[in-house]
């Protein structure tokens, strides 16, 4: 596999940066990363990087849902963190804790963007047959909508 292209890292870090703020904003406002605004940009995120081809298995740079969670566990110190939490047996510091609780919000995000992205066609396509496609949609198709 080649080295990714200058464009793709530079696309990669910006979207890293901006997911990065959306995240910290909700903190700093004590909001879930669950209601919009938050939702919505993030989710507009996960469509990008996923349309650059960056969050499949392999890719350079790994803008996955465990490529990025790396990245901010590392960008925050949550491992050496946890681990002396162990070691110790203590407690998380607050503002380790609040940042595994964003982390973890964020993975939720991720599955449920990926759950709706992969069954979007299951639940938008018409019901009927590919010949019957240009057809208005039946009165119970409609209902059910």
């Amino acid at each position: 596999m080649s080295p990714p292209s200058r464009a793709t890292l530079d696309l990669a870090e910006n979207l890293l940066a901006r997911l990065k703020e959306i995240i910290l904003e909700a903190e700093q406002n004590t909001r879930p990363l669950e209601i919009d605004p938050f939702r919505t940009q993030l989710f507009e995120l996960f469509v990008t990087a996923e349309g650059s081809g960056l969050t499949v298995d392999g890719a350079e740079p790994d803008l996955s849902c465990d490529g990025i969670g790396r990245r901010l566990a590392v960008d925050w110190n949550l491992q050496a963190v946890a681990a002396e939490s162990v070691t110790h047996q203590s407690r998380i510091p607050p503002e380790h804790l609040s940042k595994l609780r964003l982390l973890w919000s964020f993975m939720r995000m991720w599955m449920e963007w990926t759950y709706a992205w992969e069954r979007y066609a299951e639940f938008h396509l018409p019901l009927t047959s590919p010949e019957k496609q240009d057809e208005e949609p039946t009165a119970e198709w409609r209902e059910a909508d």
